[in-house]
């Protein structure tokens, strides 16, 4: 009886693009932010080191081109391991370069 609204496929199309480019622009940054710190910050930290982090968010990234967000397992893990990085690995590096935390 009621059925879809016609603009339904443009909608979804454009929250679509709309979630990649905001996945693409939180991977790139994260890719650009392990490529340029010192690989010592990252042994202080204690996780992961410099390669294995620009690896994963460099893969995240390969894995969001080719694969897109929307509708993806691996699109949802790639935009996980970028935010990982950016949310868990990032404060433990600026506080091991600078000294003091975020608080």
């Amino acid at each position: 009886m009621a059925s879809t609204p016609l603009f339904y496929t443009t909608v979804t199309y454009y929250v679509g693009l709309v979630l990649l480019g905001v996945a693409a622009i939180v991977e790139i940054w994260a890719f650009v932010h392990a490529s340029t710190r010192r690989a010592a910050a990252f042994g202080a930290v204690g996780s992961v080191p410099k390669g294995g982090w620009v690896a994963l968010t460099g893969g995240a990234l390969l894995l969001t081109v080719l694969f897109g967000v929307v509708g993806s397992f691996l699109g949802a893990i790639a935009v996980a391991v970028a935010l990982v990085y950016l949310l868990d690995v990032r404060p433990a590096l600026r506080d091991a370069v600078d000294g003091h935390g975020g608080w």
